[in-house]
């Protein structure tokens, strides 16, 4: 599925009155292979929650640094049985025990950062893509995360050609606070990501 950025700028003013539940029934019935992406960070529940709402079995992958807190894991399994997700599971090819004695986590200015978020994000994320080449690409992205977030929109393209479909773009927090309650869904706060160090700097997944 491509479109031209004309198309996508008119069906961005299209879709913004839809609720995010019908923006996701509008791509799936546009998509021949979906897939929704997940790190079950703060609010996750909520993309979760429509995807498998429009399509139960849409796969869901999860790209498990080795990083999570205690916490996070166990507000994941809670998720993944709530919702019954389809996961997709994808691991770094190396352990974090392994990692921890060679390099440990390199501080964001050392050289050695970068080759830290290929091991633990992205070589796994990009195996995921090669194994389910998605044309859509379900995402919570949201505007006022960080300056890259904010020049895109609900829909937006990579140069790959998939299709980002970010339903809750313009959604703030308070506003998820809501959506979650009324869908009895459990949030996260607890959540870190040793790529990123900073809330507002970019991992690479989103930057193509």
């Amino acid at each position: 599925m491509s479109f031209t950025e004309k198309e996508i700028e008119d069906l961005n003013k299209e879709l913004r009155d839809k609720t995010p539940l019908e923006v996701v029934q509008w791509a799936i019935a546009n998509a021949k292979n979906p897939v929704v992406t997940t790190n079950f960070r703060p609010y996750e529940a909520a993309i979760l929650n429509v995807c498998v709402e429009a399509h139960s079995e849409i796969p869901v992958v999860w790209c498990d640094s080795g990083y999570n807190t205690p916490n996070t894991y166990r507000h994941a399994e809670q998720v993944i049985e709530q919702l019954g997700l389809n996961i997709k599971l994808y691991v770094p090819k190396q352990t974090t025990a392994h990692r921890d004695s060679v390099m440990g986590i390199p501080d964001i200015n050392d050289p050695m950062h970068k080759v830290f978020t290929e091991q633990v994000k992205l070589e796994p994320f990009k195996r995921a893509m090669a194994d389910f080449t998605p044309d859509v690409w379900f995402t919570n992205l949201r505007k006022g995360q960080t300056a890259l977030r904010d020049s895109l929109d609900i829909l937006s393209q990579g140069k790959d050609g998939v299709l980002k479909v970010s339903p809750f773009y313009n959604y703030n927090d308070a506003e998820l606070d809501i959506y979650l309650e009324e869908n009895k869904l459990p949030n996260e706060f607890k959540y870190f990501d040793p790529t990123k160090v900073l809330e507002n700097r970019e991992c690479g997944l989103h930057t193509n």
